[in-house]
């Protein structure tokens, strides 16, 4: 995962990708997994499409460095976090994913909260 992550150009997301990395395996207990080569993810879950019924194996969290931003898989409804959100700082959000220019621009103690709450949810 280091290789992976060594090789980000930008230093800012390499350092906070690092940051990310371990606040994940702490919170998990977990080694971390490299995803369709460019999201590192903990833990594995079976979903199943509720509109489909196709079920994938997936991770219960984890992040991808992007070009544009950070970006954190944490839960299947992100909204579940919203009292935690509007304290973490700058951010936007998706359906399922926290979008994150950089680890300065948040509160990394309502992360946390944030990371140990998704892993930890059944």
């Amino acid at each position: 995962m280091e290789d992976f992550i060594n090789n980000i150009k930008e230093e800012q997301k390499r350092k906070d990708s690092f940051v990310l990395l371990e606040m994940m395996k702490k919170a998990t207990g977990e080694k971390p997994i490299l995803w369709s080569s460019s999201v590192i993810g903990f833990g594995i879950k079976r979903y199943k499409s509720p509109t489909t019924g196709r079920e994938v194996d997936w991770l219960r969290i984890g992040f991808s460095p992007r070009k544009a931003n950070l970006s954190l898989y944490l839960s299947i409804n992100i909204k579940e976090h919203e009292v935690a959100l509007k304290k973490l700082g700058k951010h936007k959000t998706g359906v399922g994913c926290l979008y994150i220019n950089k680890l300065d621009d948040i509160d990394l103690k309502v992360l946390k909260e944030i990371i140990d709450a998704s892993f930890n949810r059944k």
